[in-house]
């Protein structure tokens, strides 16, 4: 009897051994048993994998939307800035206008005020010469007096 006889005769005992305590039946469940819960955890996993494909095609779908916002933001500013700046053009010409009016208005009352001025004392100068002159050459009496009154009258008249 050598080593390999007894080999077989333990590999034998040890088969008896389990099949008198229903081992095969029990490791056919154990195995059956973890063969289900590896593909209900496959099935798990293929369900979360999808799950995350939805989600992930939501978040891309979110983001070309908030891309696509932010460019209509940016375009929207971009027309608010401009219409902002063509207003602000409008009104400083207008300012520009109003102004230059006012100055050429304030111009014209100057040099309408300067010539009233210049008649006022041109007309001063003539009626104070003209005294000078009928008062030098002695008009006097009644005469003088018409002249006098004469030239008051022209005067006012002529102020």
């Amino acid at each position: 009897m050598d080593n390999t006889f007894w080999a077989f005769v333990s590999l034998v005992v040890f088969f008896a051994v389990v099949w008198y305590f229903k081992g095969f039946p029990k490791m056919a469940k154990s195995l059956d048993d973890h063969s289900v819960r590896v593909r209900r955890e496959l099935e798990e996993a293929r369900l979360l994998k999808e799950e995350a494909k939805t989600q992930l095609a939501e978040y891309q779908r979110r983001r070309q939307e908030a891309e696509r916002d932010a460019k209509e933001i940016v375009a929207s500013a971009s027309r608010e800035a401009e219409a902002l700046l063509a207003d602000a053009r409008r009104r400083n010409e207008e300012y520009v206008t109003r102004r230059t009016q006012m100055a050429e208005s304030k111009i014209a009352q100057a040099e309408a005020d300067a010539i009233a001025e210049v008649k006022a004392s041109a007309i001063d100068i003539a009626v104070t010469a003209a005294k000078k002159i009928v008062a030098e050459k002695g008009s006097s009496g009644e005469a003088g007096r018409f002249i006098e009154q004469s030239l008051g009258e022209i005067s006012q008249r002529l102020h």
